[in-house]
């Protein structure tokens, strides 16, 4: 897998200071190293832009560079809001993504997730376009309640979910999360209110789109 993203990158991924400045950002700021990857990053642009994405909801900040990303895909008068669990992280993003050009597009909710989509939920808010990637063990209910704040079609991407090749390949390292992106798998791919597809792109990303 890694071979191949790299492959993605050298050939697809064009020198950006702007996401480069992010990263390292997130090194100096003795954050993990967990962003999406360049190419996957690159994804995110292009799905927002090709949905039309107007209200973009994002479960996991960071540092901020799958906001920019996702950002840069919206429309023009779109809104990001995104959930970070540490205060420490959504500063920083917020930092990132106002220095992007983005400051009056994103409102950051800090503390549990859960607890901010079900305050989202109680609000009556609907989003067109979710991006997962967040702490592994809460991605079903992350779904769920995604679905729930769904306006009909949206769409709603996942990463991880190859669990650095292990999900298929008995021979890679297992993570401590391959268990749970099995079982996430087969839910996002047998559900009901979703038409999905798993890209090997990254770490792996399913596309879902909520039925109408």
């Amino acid at each position: 897998m890694k071979q191949i993203n790299n492959y993605m990158d050298e050939v697809f991924y064009q020198y950006d200071a702007t996401l480069e400045d992010v990263l390292s950002s997130i090194a100096e700021n003795g954050m993990p190293a967990i962003s999406v990857s360049r190419s996957s990053g690159k994804l995110l642009t292009m799905l927002a832009s090709m949905t039309g994405a107007k209200a973009i909801l994002e479960i996991g900040a960071l540092g901020g560079y799958s906001g920019i990303c996702l950002a840069r895909g919206m429309e023009k008068k779109g809104t990001l809001t995104s959930l970070e669990l540490e205060e420490k992280y959504a500063q920083l993003a917020a930092n990132n993504l106002a220095k992007a050009g983005f400051g009056e597009h994103v409102t950051y909710m800090t503390g549990p997730a859960l607890e901010s989509l079900e305050k989202l939920v109680a609000e009556g808010q609907r989003f067109d376009f979710f991006f997962i990637d967040a702490d592994k063990d809460n991605y079903e209910n992350y779904l769920a309640y995604c679905i729930q704040l769904a306006s009909p079609g949206a769409f709603i991407v996942t990463d991880n979910v190859l669990a650095g090749g292990s999900v298929a390949d008995p021979k890679a390292a297992p993570k401590r999360y391959t268990a749970i992106m099995k079982k996430f798998n087969v839910t996002v791919a047998n559900h009901p209110q979703l038409e999905s597809v798993l890209l090997p792109i990254g770490d792996g990303m399913t596309v879902s789109k909520v039925k109408k």
